[in-house]
Parts: C-alpha cells; sequence; structure tokens
C-alpha cells in the first residue's frame, strides 16, 4: 500500500509548522536559485531569525560589527568575500545556539559622496560651490537616502544575516554625539591641536589627507641635476632632485655635517636660479652624503622631511604650488601654471641657462590620492590633528599581550611597526559632507572652544568650515553602534563585540584606532580576535578596480551562477590569508556543488516514501517486522531528527558506520577549521564529505541495498541517508544558505527552518577507525579500476575481469568482502586474487597501491594498435605543453616580474602535467 509521505515546512514569514504531501512538493529536476532567494531571505527577515536569541547555557554573546561599507557604493567581490566570511561565522554560532549579534550600517564615506554629489549637481547645470553649504547638504542627503538601500539591499541579496533592525549610519543622529564627545575630550586633553604643517593634499578633491589615505605607485621619471651658483661668484653646486618646479621654493641648501667633501661650502650661500634668491648653505643630519650630489634642496613649504629641516633651522616657508595644484603668485613668471606644465617650463628656462648639469632616468614612489588617483602635494596648510602617541601605548600592549589577536599571526609585526612609529593623526578635510569640527571661535576676542553648539547666543561665535575625516566616525564604530555614550543595554549586553573581519589594507586606518578608541573611550578593547583576509585579485595578480576594467559586477555573477555557488566558490577558493586569483570560471565549481547536494537531496527524499516511511512524531514503516530501534543510530536519530518506531531499522550495515563515522569527523574537522579562521579548508572538508563520500560513494553503495528485498535493510539505508543529509545540511547552512534552507523545507521530519535548528553533534561513539580504514581501501580499489577503464576507453557499462596481486592477507580478505561493490560499482564481473608474480600479465592495464597490483586484462576489450596511437597522440600533445610550461618557469624575466600568485599557478600545473605525462608513459608501456 503506498503511504503518503507528509513534510514539515514553513510559510515565508511564519514560524509555524505546516504539513503537506510529498506530491506537492516535488522537487524540481535541477536547482533553481532565482526561485528561492528573495523568497527565503524575506521568510528569514520577516521571521525575526536574524535577532540576538538568549543562550540556553548561558554563554557570552558572539558579536559582530560589520565594516561599514559606503553608503554611495555598490557591492564588490572584496564586499562578497568579505561579508560572506563574516555571515558563516554568524550562522554557524547561531546553529550552536550561542546568542550572536551581526550589526549592520553604513558609512558616509566624506570624500566619495562629496564628489558624486558634486559631479550630479554639475549635470544639473548648478555649481556644486555656488550653492551653498546647505544646499549642497540637503542634496547629498537626497543622494543617500536614494543609493542606501542598493548597498543593502545588495547584502540580503548576498545572505547576510545581519540584525537590521539595529542598522547604524555614520552621520546618523548617536553616532554625531558619539564624535563630537570624544573630539571634545580629546580636545580638552590637549591631544586634538590646530597647526600649520606639511599634510597630503589632494589637487583634484582639494582636501588634505591622512598618511594611510596615500597610495604609492612606482613611477618612471627623470632625475635633474641642477646648478646653483655660488653668491659670491666662485663656482656653483649641484642639486639632484624630481620635481624641478618646487625648487621656486627653495629656502637652503643642506649638507651633512659629517661629509668632509664639502668642508669647503660650510657657512657660504648659493644662489636659487629662476628666483635670484640667496640660500644659505646649512648642515643637518638628515642628509645623505651619498644620494645625489650630497647637496640638498630645502623646500619647507613642500616637502615634510624638509619642513621639519626648515623648523630646525628656522627657514621661511614659501608656498609655490596652491592648493589647485597651480602655481602660485610666489612661482614669479610660472604663476597659474598647472604643476606639470610648470616642471617643463622651469626644466626648459634651465636648459637656456645652461644650468642643467645631466638628467637621468629615475623611478621612484610617488604618492597618489586613494580616491582621486592624482598624485597627492605635499601642502604647507593649518590642519586639526590628533596626538597618536599617547593613545597607542595601550593598543600595542593589547596586541603584546594577546588581549587582541591578529590572524594570520604575521601581521602583528607590521602591527607593531607602524604604531611603535605612530605620527599625528591630519583629522580635518575641507568639504562639506561628514561631521563638522565642534571647535567655535570668537569673532571679537579670538577665543577658541570646543563646543557642541555656540558657546554664547549672541551671535559672535563661528564653528569651524572644516570637517572631520571620514574614519574619525568609524574608529567609534564598535561601540558608538550599541548607544555609546549612553549606557544603554545594548552596550552593557554587547560590547566588547568577539570578532573582526576585515583586510589587511585598513589594518592602520581602521583596525588599530578602533584598538586605541575602544581602550580609551569605552574602557575595554572593541574586539578580541582580528581575521585579515586575502584581496581578491584578477588572474594576473592585479588589483581589481574599474579603471583597469578587470572588477566583475557580484549581482551578475548571482544571476548567472546563484548566489551560494559565488559565496561557496569564493570561501574554498581563498586561501588563508592569502589573495585569490579570481577567474569566472570558478563559479562553476560552486554552482555545480550546489547542485550536487539539490539531487542528491531529491534522490533520497524521492526513495524515502518507496521505502514505506512515514513521519510524524516518529519515523514509522508500514508493516515494519523483526528489526530493532535500539543502538548509537537511533538515540542519535532521537536527539537530533526524530525518534524511531521499533521494527523499522535493521542492523547498520559496513557503509553505514562508516558514513556515520564520517560525518562525525567532518563536522569536528569544520568546527576546528572555523574556530581558527579557516573557512577554506573547512569549505573543502564540507566539499569532500557531500560530493566524494556522501554521494559517490556511501549513496552508490547503498542503492543495491535500497532496491534490495529486505525492507528493514533497505529502511535502515535511507534513514541513514537520510539522517546524514539531515546533519549535513546543517553543516552546510552558513557556507550555502539558500540550498540548504530550500531542501530543509522538503525534507520529512524537519520542524521550524534550518537557520534556526542545531549545529550537528554526533556522537563519538560514531568514530570507527577500523572501517573508515576498510572502506578506505575498498574506495580506493574501485578509483583505481575506473580510472583504468577511463583510460583504455570503456563504455560505463562494459563488464570487465581483474586480477588482483597481493602477498598480505589482511589485502586479500578485504578485496572479498569487497566483491559485491566491485560488481556495482566499478562492473568487475570475475575477480582474481593471486599471490605476486615477477611476470606482469599483459598487455593489460596496470595501477599499483600499497603492498597491491591491479590489472585489467584488455584483450577483447580494446583495439591494441588503435589505443597506442591514441595514447602517443595524446602524450605528445601533453609533452609539447611540458616544455612550454618548463620555458616559461626558466625564464629569469617570468619570475622575477610575474605576481607570486601567477608563478606558484604555473609551477602546479607544470608539476599536473609532468604527471599526466608519466601516466601516459606508463599506459604506453603496459601496451
Amino acid at each position: 500500500m503506498a503511504l503518503s509521505t507528509q513534510f514539515r515546512t514553513l510559510r515565508p514569514g511564519s514560524q509555524e509548522g505546516a504539513t503537506r504531501s510529498m506530491n506537492e512538493t516535488d522537487m524540481e529536476k535541477a536547482y533553481n536559485p532565482a526561485a528561492v532567494e528573495e523568497r527565503l531571505y524575506s521568510a528569514w527577515e520577516e521571521g525575526g531569525y536574524f535577532r540576538p536569541r538568549p543562550d540556553a547555557e548561558g554563554r557570552a554573546p558572539y558579536v559582530i560589527a560589520i565594516p561599514p561599507p559606503n553608503v554611495t557604493g555598490s557591492l564588490t567581490m572584496g564586499h562578497v568575500l568579505n561579508n560572506t566570511l563574516q555571515d558563516i561565522l554568524i550562522r554557524w554560532r547561531r546553529l550552536q545556539g550561542v546568542e550572536t549579534l551581526w550589526v549592520p550600517g553604513c558609512d558616509h564615506a566624506g570624500i566619495a559622496t562629496q564628489n558624486v554629489v558634486a559631479k550630479k549637481l554639475r549635470e544639473e547645470g548648478r555649481d556644486p560651490h555656488a550653492v551653498g553649504r546647505e544646499a549642497f547638504l540637503a542634496a547629498a542627503w537626497g543622494w543617500k537616502d536614494e543609493y542606501h538601500e542598493r548597498i543593502t539591499g545588495q547584502l540580503k541579496r548576498l545572505g547576510c544575516s545581519c540584525d537590521w533592525e539595529r542598522e547604524r549610519f555614520t552621520l546618523d543622529e548617536g553616532l554625531t554625539r558619539a564624535v563630537q564627545k570624544v573630539f571634545i575630550e580629546l580636545y580638552e586633553a590637549g591631544l586634538i591641536y590646530k597647526g600649520k604643517y606639511i599634510v597630503n593634499w589632494d589637487p583634484l578633491y582639494q582636501t588634505a589627507l591622512s598618511d594611510e589615505e596615500v597610495e604609492f605607485r612606482e613611477v618612471a621619471g627623470k632625475l635633474w641635476h641642477v646648478r646653483y651658483p655660488m653668491a659670491d661668484g666662485n663656482g656653483h653646486l649641484v642639486v639632484a632632485t624630481t620635481r624641478p618646479e618646487t625648487m621656486l621654493g627653495d629656502t637652503a641648501v643642506a649638507i651633512s655635517p659629517g661629509d668632509l667633501s664639502k668642508a669647503a661650502y660650510r657657512g657660504r650661500r648659493c644662489v636659487l636660479p629662476l628666483v635670484d634668491r640667496e640660500l644659505p648653505i646649512i648642515e643637518d643630519d638628515f642628509v645623505d652624503p651619498a644620494f645625489g650630489t650630497g647637496f640638498v634642496k630645502v623646500t619647507p613649504a613642500h616637502d615634510p622631511n624638509d619642513f621639519e629641516m626648515g623648523r630646525r633651522h628656522g627657514l621661511e616657508e614659501v608656498v609655490v604650488i596652491g592648493p589647485d595644484g597651480r602655481m602660485s603668485e610666489r612661482a614669479g613668471e610660472f604663476a597659474g601654471m598647472d604643476r606639470d606644465a610648470a616642471r617643463a617650463a622651469v626644466v626648459a628656462r634651465l636648459a637656456a641657462l645652461g644650468l642643467i648639469e645631466k638628467i637621468e632616468d629615475y623611478t621612484h614612489s610617488v604618492g597618489h590620492g586613494d580616491r582621486s588617483g592624482v598624485p597627492i602635494e605635499p601642502y604647507l596648510s593649518e590642519q586639526w590633528f590628533v596626538r597618536m602617541a599617547p593613545l597607542a601605548g595601550a593598543a600595542i600592549a593589547a596586541v603584546r599581550d594577546a588581549n587582541v589577536v591578529l590572524t594570520p599571526p604575521r601581521w602583528e609585526k607590521t602591527y607593531m611597526h607602524w604604531m611603535r612609529n605612530i605620527r599625528d593623526w591630519c583629522i580635518s578635510r575641507q568639504l562639506w559632507w561628514g561631521h563638522r569640527i565642534p571647535v567655535w571661535t570668537h569673532v571679537e576676542t579670538g577665543e577658541v572652544r570646543a563646543a557642541i553648539e555656540a558657546p554664547g547666543d549672541d551671535g559672535a561665535w563661528r564653528q569651524e568650515e572644516d570637517v572631520l575625516d571620514t574614519w574619525f566616525s568609524s574608529w567609534l564604530w564598535p561601540f558608538s553602534i550599541l548607544g555609546w555614550p549612553d549606557k544603554t543595554d545594548d552596550l552593557a549586553r554587547y560590547y566588547p563585540g568577539t570578532d573582526l573581519v576585515t583586510g589587511p589594507d585598513i589594518l592602520f586606518f581602521w583596525v588599530a584606532r578602533m584598538i586605541m578608541a575602544g581602550l580609551r573611550f569605552a574602557g575595554d578593547k572593541p574586539f578580541s580576535r582580528v581575521f585579515l583576509h586575502g584581496m581578491i585579485r584578477d588572474s594576473q595578480g592585479r588589483k581589481m578596480s574599474k579603471s583597469l576594467g578587470n572588477s566583475p559586477d557580484p549581482i551578475a555573477l548571482f544571476d548567472r551562477y546563484g548566489v551560494d555557488a559565488v559565496r561557496f566558490s569564493m570561501t574554498m577558493l581563498t586561501p588563508w590569508g592569502g589573495d585569490y586569483l579570481f577567474e569566472e570560471s570558478h563559479m562553476e565549481m560552486g554552482r555545480n556543488f550546489a547542485n550536487k547536494l539539490w539531487n542528491a537531496s531529491r534522490y533520497v527524499i524521492g526513495r524515502l516514501e518507496a521505502a514505506g516511511l512515514r513521519y510524524g512524531d516518529r519515523i514509522e514503516a508500514a508493516g515494519a517486522g523483526a528489526g530493532t530501534a535500539a543502538g548509537p543510530l537511533a538515540d542519535w536519530l532521537a536527539a537530533e531528527w526524530l525518534p524511531v518506531a521499533e521494527g523499522v531499522l535493521g542492523a547498520p550495515a559496513e557503509e553505514d558506520r562508516w558514513i556515520l563515522s564520517r560525518l562525525t569527523s567532518t563536522a569536528a574537522a569544520v568546527d576546528a577549521n572555523l574556530e581558527a579562521f579557516r573557512f577554506n579548508d573547512a569549505a573543502r572538508a564540507l566539499y569532500d564529505f557531500l560530493w566524494k563520500e556522501y554521494c559517490d560513494w556511501y549513496l552508490e553503495m547503498t542503492k543495491p541495498r535500497v532496491h534490495g528485498a529486505d525492507p528493514a535493510d533497505a529502511r535502515t539505508a535511507l534513514v541513514t541517508a537520510a539522517a546524514v543529509l539531515h546533519a549535513t545540511l546543517r553543516l552546510l547552512h552558513p557556507f550555502v544558505p539558500y540550498v540548504t534552507e530550500a531542501v530543509w523545507e522538503r525534507l520529512p521530519g524537519t520542524a521550524d527552518r534550518v537557520i534556526a535548528a542545531s549545529w550537528p553533534a554526533p556522537p563519538a561513539s560514531f568514530r570507527d577507525e577500523t572501517v573508515e580504514a576498510e572502506l578506505a581501501f575498498r574506495t580506493e580499489v574501485i578509483s583505481a579500476i575506473r580510472g583504468l577503464r577511463k583510460d583504455v576507453g570503456l563504455a560505463p557499462a562494459r563488464e570487465v575481469a581483474v586480477i588482483f596481486r597481493t602477498a598480505v592477507a589482511a589485502r586479500r580478505a578485504a578485496l572479498e568482502r569487497s566483491r559485491p561493490f566491485l560488481a556495482s560499482l566499478a562492473r568487475v564481473t570475475d575477480v582474481r586474487i593471486e599471490a605476486p608474480a615477477a611476470e606482469r600479465p599483459k598487455p593489460a592495464a596496470g595501477a599499483f597501491l600499497e603492498e597491491l597490483e591491479i590489472w585489467l586484462p584488455l584483450v577483447g576489450l580494446v583495439d591494441l594498435d588503435e589505443e597506442r596511437a591514441r595514447l602517443e597522440r595524446e602524450l605528445a600533445k601533453v609533452e609539447k605543453e611540458l616544455a612550454g610550461l618548463a620555458a616559461k618557469l626558466a625564464s629569469k624575466g617570468f619570475a622575477a616580474k610575474a605576481p607570486e600568485a601567477v608563478v606558484a599557478t604555473a609551477r602546479e600545473r607544470h608539476v599536473q602535467t609532468a604527471d599526466k605525462a608519466a601516466k601516459l608513459r606508463e599506459s604506453l608501456a603496459n601496451l
């Protein structure tokens, strides 16, 4: 009698289970991500699954604060990796029953947002500067409101299980109060000051940048050697410079005090060409007598080292390049020229005067704005700074004493070097979009105060025009998002956080500053562990950027492959702490994996009804006879899935015990790897378990039992398969949340959703090293036979005879026990087990395992001449490829210039190709 299997599932947005018959929920033949992703995410969000839930065991909450993406930005491949890894951790801990909180939010992105809003205004025919501050800010808030939903919607599409009810924005009211409080506190402590200093100036955006916002690039330029006549008319000296246009601001020439070759120049003066300004020749320890000519032009207003030298010697600071990158009035005849045009003009004038001694090609590192991409200008201007050294000590101790652990640990050395050589932080930006500096000046008395509001109501107080660096709000992120400076319940419950997942490119921008701020203002470290994952690069090892056209659109990848495919591929292929060389074809691996899971689930679910099983509060079977529900398997089923009625199951077979043992090992490996942030190893363990062990071996090995004559044995195989699938869905859920939830809805006996299920905990008693060794040998033998069949081109259904030769009794016994599986999985109908012999059977294809020879006689199976010709053609092709790879790797140019990851890939390909050639030669020899 056919039974109607009942499926316990959920309606979107509901936490109440509903049952429906299998006929109503037949699984589609192929997994269709587009049919489930939006529906399932809505169900999770509406069902409140992302909110923190109390931990029954009373453990400390697990808290992550998202690295806030730019509010005007869109998802990049870096965002995909970073947020996938965070989501894996949150979903893993949630399944473990830990109270979890992942706080989302966006950064106001001062320079980036100001730039896009200004561009939009210009497109509308409006001058961004002429509209005024208030109108500009109104346009910026409008832009924020319009585009905020884009980045948050994309994060939701990715599957990020953040608590969106707690979403924050770095310019919202609460964070603004936090920023103001911190600024005022630091100001009153003497740790914020205003001064005229050399800063990194972006002439395109016309704002100061912090050191961390400067990206250095190797630039091929020139080194000009210029003659400066001596003021007394007696000869000249020669300076070397890469920027002759800045010489117009020179106010001295420096030599090293220890350079005896320059002794004759001490105390004398020279004349600055083109300007005719007399310059003193000073002595300073900064000068390297081995660089250039040993004479150094000193331009205090346009070089940070020269600025310090100028302060030591009381030199005039002459600004010859303005904030827009054009020459100032102090540049004389070159005033108004663009700095590049001025360089060419200055060189031409010097050459005409015979003052160029020589010109050399010179490659050097030039700072560029990390957003504008233009060379930054060291520029003398009044800016606001934070004294960082007093804040750095506690943050150094936090990492040194392992209160904050950086992973991989190699970053500790980099962190310590930067912190011990920390410079003051320029925090002012010449923008309108951002936190306006809370400093007020009295227009009549000049009194300066730091305050949230004007200190008086007489209208005589004027607030600073500049805003704070975007990172000034970001460094307060871990505690400000929880309500600080107010003493909120969230702050008390969820601070400090647990882990931070981010890229090493913002180790100093953000991570180090957050540690400093947390210790200073919130009284504790902001997190205990930091995982610094690798960067996403293109297949040539280049950083992804829009300008290079090598940055794919993640949303397009989601549409083509499904979100789970992209998540899983990137997680498994990004090495621990290393960079990932992205290729779109890699996404096929994740798509194939999701389809493998879907198809295996479809098979198992489809066979459950045929085995006469029904599901309610327990697993029952029509007409169940002799059998038992006792034992570890039944106990585990009762604990993690459903109790089993008496008589449903028979005794577990060897392969049942094996898959349960492998499940137990895999669950432990996933736990250990996630604990160590080894996401790729955790993903690999799950990939191998599901694809190779569960699908390729266990389901295939049990098919004869499933279709066999013993109902109890068939039910045992299927219930084991379903129970392992039930556990595997939970193990996989953090990595591929959509497909696992879609299968979970259809799996009998599943209450609620997989996102709210419990993390698998197979009993340690399931571990069985003996059965694992037995099945490892069996699968290795079958794989070897399958390999031989493939090598000689046999059709899958072709039956064969195989000769085994071994002197080991245990091997012979294991082969005897494997006969049924050799027949069903390798189509071996004639098995001969012999003692080793000196002469090989020929013609035959052979494979060699430990203490075992496997021979596949070829007579009557293949045309030997045709097979020999095929192998020779294939070998010639492979040897040609091998020679090309060897030549490439032997090239000094390739090894020196290609990215390390590209060279490593080439080496790996060489090893694989050499192995393939060796196997082809062996096959030819066997013929």
